[in-house]
């Protein structure tokens, strides 16, 4: 189809376009801009997509920063000098309380680890929820017991579909990071009594 007068006059610059080259030699300038519009959306759209979903570009600590649940955790981890480690090579899997688990604590259980003088128990209690290497969900649900970095075991045991890690229930699994993995849980679980 033919283009008016009107429409070359007024788009002649359209062939200037870096898409026009792609229309065909009698494709009016005014459908072939809109076809070199649609296509730019079409790939800025794509590559924003592409970017936003890159679920293993962040490390754990990153990770739990950016999903906005776990604000507690992250600041026990701070407390306990813990960043550094979790933000190291790992790999390292972490059974992560949400704020919502801390919040089942008796009153004042968080606020007293987080005082300096509580450092090591505090740190005693965050390292009983990391076990070295990457376990996925998968790899967990096979487990009976996990050894975790605090040094003693963790109870795994699977009923009706659901995980538990000691008491607390695994309510999301593999939220995979550049060092190493995450499952959410819904308790803060605590290591045994030292006999």
């Amino acid at each position: 189809m033919r283009c008016s007068s009107f429409h070359r006059a007024l788009l002649g610059a359209a062939i200037l376009l870096p898409f026009a080259s792609v229309s065909h030699a009698d494709e009016c300038p005014v459908a072939a801009a809109q076809k070199a519009k649609a296509h730019a959306q079409a790939q800025s759209q794509v590559h924003v997509q592409t970017v936003a979903f890159n679920p293993g570009s962040k490390d754990i600590v990153d990770t739990a920063v950016g999903a906005g649940s776990f604000k507690t955790l992250v600041a026990a981890v701070q407390a306990a000098g813990l960043v550094e480690t979790l933000k190291g090579p790992g790999p390292f899997t972490v059974f992560a309380p949400t704020d919502e688990a801390f919040a089942k604590l008796p009153a004042g259980t968080v606020e007293t680890l987080l005082k300096p003088e509580n450092k090591d128990k505090l740190v005693a209690v965050l390292t009983y929820h990391v076990v070295p290497g990457k376990v996925l969900a998968a790899d967990v649900v096979k487990l009976t017991e996990a050894p975790t970095v605090q040094g003693s075991k963790a109870k795994v045991k699977v009923a009706d579909g659901t995980v538990m890690i000691d008491g607390a229930k695994v309510v999301k699994t593999d939220i995979e990071t550049s060092n190493g993995v995450i499952h959410v849980i819904d308790a803060v679980i605590l290591p045994p009594e030292k006999k």
